[in-house]
């Protein structure tokens, strides 16, 4: 009976790995995909077209940006931004003050200060000046002041000083926050806040969710390639065993 029923074609008894295995590949599924889908929600990608913000970001380099509110921008950070009067093309730059701040250059060191603090800019090119033109501003209530970490090629709020907002660009300018880099891949790395801006009011901002999105996405992989190589590896153990064993009932008719 139990013959016929294996050749018949009767369904298979599901042993604990064939079920483990099926359980991995669905998690990883789960984790895969919606990895994916939690990244493209929150995060958009951008290419840099100009050298304005090496060394931190170099011409080219692909970019994650995560998608936040205007509101939700900190000093430190780096933002992508769109603004009419530089352009209207998206731009990305680093925030050195936020409105009300004032911000000046340079001491004798040549080093900006924002609110009489001066700034340590441990992401500027070794041995530059934080800007090789004089100036001194207040921003206006709900503007950024923005820079390039390449100061001596970088247009950014300094050449607008003389417009009506005094180079500052409206919070709503902003479209994301930049959290890294991803391309080229010799680049990859994640884009931090300095800790120089954090005993400025306000502080600096917390880094978006990226990790435990690559995090998921890279668990899930590991958990489909693993729950579905678990069938081909049963198979091919089951079926060295079923030889052994026709091999073993061979040299026992022999002998007999």
């Amino acid at each position: 009976m139990s013959g016929a029923q294996g050749v018949g074609g009767g369904k298979p008894r599901r042993t604990p790995g064939s079920v483990l295995s099926g359980l991995a590949v669905a998690v990883g599924c789960v984790l895969f995909l919606g990895g994916f889908v939690w990244g493209a929600v929150l995060y958009k990608p951008y290419t840099v077209p100009t050298d304005s913000m090496a060394p931190t970001i170099g011409k080219g380099a692909r970019v994650l940006a995560e998608r936040v509110d205007g509101g939700d921008v900190r000093r430190g950070d780096v933002v992508v931004f769109r603004d009419q009067v530089w352009g209207d093309l998206p731009m990305v730059k680093r925030v050195i003050g936020v409105g009300g701040d004032r911000v000046e250059c340079c001491d004798k060191q040549g080093r900006l200060r924002v609110n009489g603090k001066v700034l340590e800019e441990p992401y500027l090119r070794s041995g530059e000046q934080a800007s090789s033109s004089v100036f001194s501003t207040t921003v206006p209530k709900n503007r950024l002041f923005l820079m390039g970490d390449h100061r001596s090629d970088s247009l950014d709020s300094r050449v607008h000083l003389t417009d009506e907002a005094g180079g500052a660009v409206e919070r709503g300018a902003v479209d994301a926050r930049v959290d890294a880099t991803a391309w080229p891949l010799g680049s990859w790395g994640t884009v931090g806040r300095p800790d120089v801006f954090k005993a400025l009011p306000g502080g600096i901002s917390q880094p978006g969710p990226l990790g435990p999105i690559m995090i998921a996405v890279i668990v899930g992989a590991v958990l489909i390639l693993a729950g579905a190589a678990h069938g081909p590896i049963a198979r091919r153990r089951s079926g060295g065993g079923a030889r052994r064993d026709q091999a073993a009932k061979g040299k026992v008719a022999a002998s007999g």
